[in-house]
């Protein structure tokens, strides 16, 4: 790790998507933030040259979290170098057991907007994911989780019903509205878990911020999601697995697993569906459940290949994605988080899981 006291980044600078404005051929980092000025009389500065952008973003991971559960600082820590090295530098915990907190002390660690931890309904959701509960308390519990995360509550929408052997929607209408209002009153947004079709409708009626996976999206929901401005995040690198699930899930659920399977199959034209209307699609990878962490890059590049177009695809995991986020990007006095690679990754978002070096607050990482 580079302890310069000045980095100075050379190329071009993509500060935006704009191909006209978009565009500076240097900046420096000066304490750990970003100047276009020239420092004056600077002594030891440390040059990197290459296409520079702000550090990635994965708005849907879980550190903390494995496929059964809370894991230890050990793993949460592994998780987290795997996403900073790939050039992840924020990330939206979409939900998690676990205290990560000590984590905002490393100054070699990506930064975390937390969800807090999932809330689901009683037996409908993995074991040990989630607070899970009925109706008359989601009130109770997203007004807690509001409290603990960092501006934003994780719900689980819809899920797996035994006794239809399908799934179906987790919550009342009336009830997960005097929720989300809730949240709202604290300050938080509210994102849901939602895989099915008739869980959708409901959820962005009530006033729900965002939804995470959105396979079922519809000719129906669709202009309503662009109506509301309600975002998604995809997870195409998570969706990938349906095939995989259904085969484990079909002797017991052969209902459920033809869902699984047809989403999955219609998962493209969904995104591009979702995109063409101008709902706000976002970066995230799913990493932490039973997905590796690192797969940022693969994402933004399965967003391409569902008909985003590249520029699009990649201010999903930047400008765009830090200004949905309230977090700067390349931006005089922000701080100096930045992922430089060797060629233009607006001609090929492929280069983004190479990255040349990373940046964490003004300090060369790798």
């Amino acid at each position: 790790m580079s302890d310069s006291g000045v980095l100075h980044i050379k190329g071009r600078v993509l500060v935006g998507a704009d191909p006209d404005g978009g565009v500076r051929d240097e900046l420096w980092a000066v304490d750990g933030r970003i100047t276009f000025e020239r420092p004056v009389g600077a002594r030891d500065v440390t040059t990197v040259e290459g296409w520079a952008l702000p550090g990635l973003v994965d708005a849907h991971c879980h550190v903390g979290l494995d496929a059964h559960g809370p894991v230890d600082e050990s793993t949460a820590e592994k998780q987290a170098l795997t996403d900073r090295d790939a050039g992840a530098l924020l990330l939206r915990d979409a939900g998690s057991p676990s205290d990560t907190r000590w984590i905002d002390d490393r100054e070699d660690l990506p930064r975390i907007i937390r969800a807090g931890r999932h809330i689901a309904r009683t037996r409908r959701y993995i074991r040990n994911y989630a607070h899970e509960i009925e109706p008359d308390d989601l009130v109770a519990y997203v007004a807690r989780e509001a409290r603990r995360g960092d501006g934003w509550v994780k719900l689980v929408g819809d899920w797996i019903d035994r006794e239809t052997g399908d799934l179906s929607s987790c919550w009342p209408r009336g009830e997960v509205a005097a929720a989300i209002a809730e949240a709202h009153r604290l300050g938080a947004r509210v994102t849901a878990h939602c895989f099915a079709e008739e869980s959708l409708a409901p959820l962005v009626e009530a006033g729900i911020d965002c939804i995470e996976h959105a396979t079922g999206l519809t000719e129906e929901t669709i202009p309503l999601f662009a109506e509301r401005g309600v975002a998604i995040v995809p997870t195409l690198v998570n969706i990938a697995t349906f095939p995989r699930l259904a085969d484990g899930g079909e002797g017991k659920f052969p209902r459920w697993a033809d869902h699984m399977r047809r989403l999955h199959a219609r998962r493209y034209e969904t995104v591009r569906a979702a995109y063409d209307a101008g709902i706000p699609v976002f970066v995230g990878t799913d990493a932490g459940g039973s997905l590796a962490h690192g797969l940022v890059g693969q994402e933004v590049a399965e967003l391409v290949k569902a008909g985003l177009p590249p520029l699009a695809a990649l201010s999903a995991t930047t400008w765009s994605a830090r200004s949905w986020l309230g977090r700067p990007g390349l931006e005089e006095g922000a701080p100096a988080d930045i992922v430089v690679y060797e060629t233009d990754p607006r001609t090929d978002v492929r280069v983004l899981g190479s990255p040349k070096r990373v940046i964490l607050r003004g300090r060369v990482i790798r």
